[in-house]
């Protein structure tokens, strides 16, 4: 009986159903790199960005805010309401020029194309007492096939709404209205204001003819022509004695407009308190939009996500804070920053399938010894839809990353974080390889230093993507659909999930499609099982360890790995880059590897049950039992105490390579190991010992008593690392503080203490600094590298609502 739900007929209008409400996700902010832009989730389509400078003096042009930039030293930027299907609010707090921007931002759906949408832009001073003078331009442009053009008169002054016209093959016919709020005050005073008399208070409009995937670069264009014509406007000023106008006055477009274009530029400018809004509407809508529709749906808006985050994400009374508003308004940041933060890119990408470290040159298996193919060399165009860890820094896709991302989405939007698992699903090649960061097209790589742009076929990241799927399976489970935990071999790794998990879906999460319809859920684990198993036959495959060549003793012969690509003092491929590790050599074994592969191994056994495939289910469950054998029998150290790398020294004899940190966790940290274990102790006894990993703000990623603590690039040797700590408190909660054993009553201590430690310090360094952090200093908990950083910081927000995986 337990697999009648897989007999059920795949009903034609459920999957109609289901691409209608991927209908929703066309538009969104889906150029994260910029602090406000928006686009179609459509290759070479129409797409949006706003930029804005002060105009108090001449050289705040040249710092000119429209792509995230930590350089640019904005006191803080965030999403603090965002909603991927509905809209969304962001603040922007600009102190150096004095300014305060808050974005809206709102889907209205109708139509055959994806719908309208409708955003507002509002700004004030931070400082009242200080002059605010900005200048905004908002720009739009067509990257491909279609065209725009501009309806309003372009010979007339314009004081009242712009309007351009477009179309392109996806999104049909269109139009953009960009109207000013009725209070908004123009510059229209400074020195020589009579002689630019027929300029001020005005908004300005240019256009330009750009080439076919270029719109990215509309910043240069426009500041170019803003630079072009204020050369020749101020040259009668030059002299002192007469003294320079008003930049308002000069720093303007130059109102040239022509035939042909594909990118329209629309500047304003403010004194004081602005608001401007952009209506966008489908001409398949057949709905107007005006500013009352913005401001009753920005407001219902924000009424319903605060109420459903309260619902999908709440406080326990298990966590104690002095200040609850501010946590949850932290929280929400944080959340919606991460969903804001959300890309579509689509191009090519770089490539080299001949290049290998000579520790990697004895592999046959996916190597490409063919001359002809040696040499890094551009793909064909892809298309990705994925959430970005920074969107000042890392605004673009990261394999490593997107599995902790998915997480977070998944609990607030369990359908959105299946379309992107499908769209990173999609990038498996042919011999089941993905690349490790996704560098999609120019924009992309113009964020990249050319030294990492190019990804090698052999390559592996760690396949965060199947916590994904389990998270997702394990949806499935509390909802009612598929095979229960009693079904599946070596249930003592899964905890109780069922008791653990059913406290805290909400009903919101539950009306889910592809977790109320058990067809939907079926079709989409058996999409994407193939292409799954294909990169799992490709890490063990091309990132196969040595064991009978060294005389190393295991019960299985065959599970061990060992990751490619690494150099002599870095592993980037396993994601902690300069973690300490012996020196490259063909027989090393490294301890995270196997451990992700044993996780791997798992997801898959999940999925062939709930499809029903099950000789691969059983197939799965030997192999995950040989590679757990072999992660005791190859990587336990008895003189240590502890799980360590395995290499080979000069006289060809096995060692271990045993550096306390992170990496000495992993096989508890991904829940592989049984509550009973005698090897668990040990474990507690390193990550909750001060003079090793603990510290007042999370666990420290290197022992603070290896000698390699704080040195060098001082990457993964020491700092704090929030999804390590999540993994950690996953474990923690889930398995040995939720099932007997010996350490349970250990594990619910120390999981309520490094909960408190790592939610405490990072929203501290959030209300100190206006930002989350990539990383935290080991020794005083201060956010540390690139900022901000909503991609797995954010996992904060399931950390105090107790949502692991």
């Amino acid at each position: 009986m337990r697999f009648l739900w897989l007999l059920l007929p795949l009903a034609a209008t459920a999957l109609s159903e289901a691409v209608n409400g991927s209908e929703s996700l066309l538009w969104g902010t889906y150029r994260p790199n910029l602090y406000f832009g928006l686009r179609p989730r459509l290759p070479q389509s129409l797409m949006t960005g706003l930029i804005w400078f002060g105009t108090n003096d001449y050289q705040s042009i040249s710092k000119a805010r429209h792509a995230c930039d930590q350089e640019d030293g904005l006191d803080s930027y965030t999403w603090t309401k965002y909603d991927a299907r509905e809209g969304g609010v962001q603040v922007i707090k600009d102190s150096q020029n004095n300014v305060k921007l808050t974005t809206e931002y709102l889907k209205v759906p109708g139509g055959e194309h994806g719908g309208s949408w409708a955003a507002r832009i509002k700004g004030q001073p931070l400082n009242p007492d200080q002059p605010s003078r900005i200048s905004t331009i908002f720009y739009a442009g067509i990257d491909g096939l279609g065209g725009i053009d501009l309806e309003t008169d372009e010979d007339e002054n314009v004081h009242g709404p712009v309007v351009l016209a477009g179309s392109s093959l996806e999104l049909d016919d269109f139009t953009l209205r960009i109207v000013d709020d009725p209070d908004n005050t123009g510059v229209t005073n400074g020195p020589h204001a009579k002689a630019f008399a027929d300029r001020i208070d005005k908004t300005h409009i240019a256009s330009f003819r750009i080439a076919p995937g270029t719109v990215w670069q509309a910043k240069d264009h426009i500041l170019q022509n803003i630079l072009k014509r204020a050369q020749d406007v101020i040259a009668p000023y030059r002299d002192p004695a007469i003294g320079a106008p008003d930049p308002s006055f000069v720093l303007q477009l130059s109102d040239e407009v022509y035939t042909g274009s594909t990118l329209y530029a629309i500047q304003k400018f403010f004194d004081g308190p602005f608001q401007f809004d952009i209506f966008f509407e489908s001409a398949s809508a057949k709905q107007k939009l005006s500013a009352s529709t913005l401001g009753e749906g920005i407001k219902a808006f924000t009424t319903a996500y605060d109420a459903r985050f309260d619902e999908v994400f709440p406080v326990p009374s298990s966590y104690q804070t002095s200040d609850l508003d501010s946590l949850k308004a932290f929280s929400k940041a944080i959340t919606s920053n991460l969903i804001g933060g959300i890309g579509y890119f689509y191009g090519t990408s770089i490539v080299d399938k001949g290049f290998a470290y000579e520790w990697d040159q004895d592999d046959e298996d996916d190597a490409d010894d063919d001359e002809e193919h040696k040499g890094a060399r551009l793909t064909e165009s892809k298309a990705l839809l994925t959430a970005t860890p920074s969107r000042s820094f890392f605004p673009r896709g990261f394999y490593w990353d997107e599995g902790f991302h998915l997480l977070h989405i998944g609990e607030w939007d369990n359908d959105l974080s299946l379309e992107i698992l499908k769209d990173w699903i999609n990038l498996i090649d042919e011999n089941g390889w993905v690349a490790r960061e996704q560098i999609l097209g120019e924009e992309a790589r113009s964020k990249v230093p050319a030294e990492f742009q190019t990804q090698v076929p052999t390559w592996a990241n760690p396949p965060t993507l199947t916590m994904a799927v389990t998270a997702f399976v394990n949806r499935l489970k509390v909802a009612g659909l598929g095979p229960s935990d009693q079904d599946l071999g070596l249930d003592f790794n899964m905890g109780s999930q069922q008791e653990v998990m059913s406290e805290h879906v909400t009903s919101t999460s539950l009306r889910s499609r592809y977790l109320s319809d058990p067809g939907l859920s079926l079709e989409y684990l058996r999409s994407i099982y193939k292409p799954l198993k294909r990169h799992y036959d490709w890490f063990r495959r091309t990132q196969r360890g040595q064991i009978k060549q060294y005389g190393r003793k295991a019960r299985s012969r065959t599970e061990a790995y060992r990751w490619r690509g690494r150099s002599k003092d870095h592993v980037l491929t396993s994601g902690m880059d300069d973690y300490p590790r012996g020196p490259p050599h063909t027989g090393e074994l490294h301890l995270d590897l196997i451990s992700w592969m044993a996780f791997f191994t798992r997801t898959m056994r999940d999925i062939a049950e709930f499809i029903g495939e099950t000789d691969d289910a059983s197939a799965f469950i030997v192999i995950e039992r040989a590679t757990l054998d072999n992660i005791e029998d190859l990587h336990w150290s008895e003189e240590h105490q502890m799980y360590c790398d395995v290499n080979v020294n000069d006289e060809d004899e096995s060692y271990h390579v045993c550096d306390k940190g992170y990496l000495s966790l992993f096989p508890f940290l991904l829940s592989l190991l049984p509550p009973e274990s005698p090897h668990l102790g040990p474990i507690l006894d390193l990550l909750h010992d001060p003079e090793h990993l603990w510290s007042p703000y999370g666990l420290r990623s290197l022992s603070a008593s290896h000698p390699l603590f704080g040195q060098g690039e001082n990457y993964w040797k020491g700092p704090i690392w929030v999804q390590m700590n999540y993994l950690a408190l996953s474990a923690l909660y889930k398995t040995y503080g939720a099932r007997e054993g010996p350490y349970q009553e250990r594990a619910k201590e120390i999981y309520a203490e490094l909960r408190k430690n790592v939610v405490d310090n990072v929203h501290k360094e959030f209300q100190r600094t206006g930002y989350v952090w990539e990383q935290y200093d080991a020794k005083t908990g201060e956010g540390r590298r690139s900022h901000p950083f909503t991609g797995w910081t954010s996992l904060v927000t399931l950390i105090i609502s107790e949502k692991y995986y």
